[in-house]
């Protein structure tokens, strides 16, 4: 199968689709990987990296999706992409669709077939192809949200785990998962005071005796969680529901009874966001104010470091990737139901019933899928 890697062109997203030795596994198999000139350097990638495992540089996007069939990308294609996609091509990327009208007309109108790396699933029933991501995001959420609460950048003034003498600072982490796990792993390493709220009474279980006291976990109801965050210096949005939108879990009306100078870091942006007040931002401009409340919303926050990233995302993505250049998308989906289960759009149509209903469009199971 001809591979092609493009360049992301997300503002401040320098991970990319395919590392070299991704590329030198499916060269080995057979396959034509073609890689946009420059496409690694934010990775620390050269073109020399790729030429040396068989990969051929082509000079632009334009040229990358004209000779190529399968396309590995890592964010969301932005307009100009989805111009370029036909219904000859399949998308292997994320998505984050359920809130994106717009990318998801795109991607309509193109006809391509486009699968969703948040939705792909295991045996387990986790999303391994969120998840090295979703440890990223929750493992740097804390090294910025420290940032965030100095003085310097508006913050309290208080320094995250505290010293000898004086209070460290009170971190609400909403959601069990994999991001609220290693969110609240770098917290306690930093001695925080931490609570994890979660809606799943095994989950928070698990989360008990994993972090054998060092953790406070609730059940999250409206109540509990309203009363925490008043009294949070710092709250960590990582709520996920597969394919749909975040739901809202702090108000605005919240916003005042919380300290000034409060931070809230929304890991779930991606998907909308958990906080009715959030709206995406970057790397480049990542905080800003409401109410005296701090919010950091950069929707690609791996992005800001993108080797560690791409390694951790290649690690889990190179299986499917090889599986559809070996058999083709269709029947690479018809063998693996947890491939099928990133399938998003086919022909013109939403083909994920949660994505469908959160965009308010039809849902429409593609005539060929037999899983």
């Amino acid at each position: 199968m001809r591979i092609g890697v493009p360049t992301e062109i997300k503002k401040q997203e320098s991970r990319v689709g395919l590392t070299p030795e991704s590329v030198g596994e499916l060269t080995r198999a057979g396959h034509e990987v073609n890689i946009q000139s420059g496409a690694g350097l934010g990775s620390g990638f050269a073109n020399d990296a790729y030429t040396l495992v068989g990969a051929k540089i082509l000079p632009d996007a334009d040229a990358v999706f004209a000779a190529s069939e399968l396309i590995v990308k890592v964010k969301e294609p932005q307009p100009e992409e989805t111009a370029r996609l036909t219904s000859d091509h399949t998308l292997f990327t994320y998505l984050h669709l359920a809130p994106d009208p717009v990318q998801a007309g795109g991607l309509m109108k193109s006809g391509c077939l486009a699968i969703a790396y948040e939705t792909v699933t295991d045996d387990e029933g986790g999303l391994p192809l969120l998840r090295p991501m979703s440890q990223v995001a929750g493992r740097m959420s804390m090294q910025v949200a420290a940032w965030a609460l100095m003085r310097t950048t508006r913050g309290r003034g208080i320094l995250l785990g505290g010293v000898p003498g004086v209070m460290p600072s009170k971190v609400v982490i909403i959601g069990g998962g994999v991001s609220g796990t290693h969110a609240a792993e770098i917290a306690v390493g930093m001695r925080a005071d931490v609570t994890i709220f979660d809606r799943d009474n095994n989950r928070l279980a698990e989360l008990d005796e994993q972090f054998r006291g060092s953790v406070k976990t609730m059940y999250s109801t409206a109540h509990s969680l309203a009363e925490a965050v008043k009294d949070a210096d710092l709250v960590i949005g990582a709520v996920l529901i597969p394919g749909a939108s975040a739901p809202k879990l702090v108000s605005r009306a919240q916003l005042s009874t919380m300290k000034p100078g409060a931070v809230l870091v929304d890991i779930a942006i991606d998907q909308g966001g958990c906080f009715e007040t959030s709206h995406a931002t970057t790397h480049e401009d990542p905080i800003y104010d409401v109410d005296g409340i701090l919010h950091y919303c950069v929707a690609n926050m791996p992005g800001a470091v993108p080797r560690t990233s791409t390694y951790a995302l290649n690690n889990a993505t190179l299986p499917f990737v090889m599986q559809i250049a070996n058999k083709g998308a269709r029947e690479a989906i018809n063998t693996n139901p947890h491939l099928a289960n990133g399938l998003t759009v086919d022909g013109g149509k939403i083909a994920h019933e949660a994505v469908a209903h959160d965009l308010g469009e039809a849902y429409v199971r593609p005539a060929w899928l037999t899983v």
